[in-house]
């Protein structure tokens, strides 16, 4: 972690046990190792948090993605439905026909009569005469 060797710890002990004395050493070191032990908690603890939150951003996202697939799907079913509700009706619109009639697509073929010709309407309907 801190990339330190024997050669540094042999000499960081020489001169702690200088500076501090045989008495006291063994205290001094005692309160260090707690201290290295709480800072490394610390550390842990914190890592940890750090990864359950990437991982709870990583549920989110998750779970957001899966709604908008879910949303997709839905929609391209819907589509479907209604692409096969009008499939069903122009095949029934086309088997309504009689057989070799066609879907009208003029006006002339609605009313069964030429554009541009004009029956003449029956004598007796324009006739105001009584009748005899």
């Amino acid at each position: 972690m801190f990339d330190i060797g024997y050669s540094e710890l042999l000499l960081t002990a020489i001169v702690a046990l200088l500076v501090l004395g045989p008495e006291k050493l063994p205290g001094a070191m005692r309160t260090t190792g707690l201290w290295v032990g709480r800072i490394r908690r610390s550390f842990d603890r914190i890592k940890q948090e750090l990864e359950a939150e990437v991982g709870m951003d990583d549920l989110r996202r998750q779970i957001h993605n899966d709604g908008i697939l879910d949303e997709a799907r839905r929609l391209k079913r819907d589509l479907n439905e209604a692409a096969q509700a009008t499939r069903d009706v122009w095949h029934d619109a086309q088997h309504s026909i009689l057989p070799g009639e066609t879907l009208a697509t003029d006006v002339s073929a609605v009313t069964k009569t030429p554009v541009g010709t004009s029956e003449s309407p029956p004598a007796n309907i324009g006739d105001h005469s009584p009748a005899r």
